[in-house]
């Protein structure tokens, strides 16, 4: 893979592995780093976010276009 830069913070865990899967899904070369350290119990997550999204700088623009369909609120499904 070429060299990678952090293309964006994650909220949780669940963001993490769906946008993990739809750019599997598209072949797009990605890697997902959690800031989770079991020394301290999750304390830099509570920090920094839950993790970081890395990919090859010229697949920014789509990663971002595809995780901002995914967090718009009009793609939410309402609880019951």
């Amino acid at each position: 893979m070429a060299k990678t830069e952090r293309i964006l913070v994650f909220n949780n865990e669940i963001e993490a592995r769906l946008l993990g899967e739809i750019l599997l899904s598209k072949g797009i070369p990605h890697i997902i780093r959690s800031f989770h350290d079991s020394a301290y119990d999750g304390l830099f997550q509570l920090q920094s976010g839950w993790g970081v999204l890395e990919s090859p700088e010229n697949f920014k623009d789509e990663i971002m276009k595809i995780y901002n369909e995914m967090t718009s609120p009009e793609n939410r499904i309402d609880t019951v």
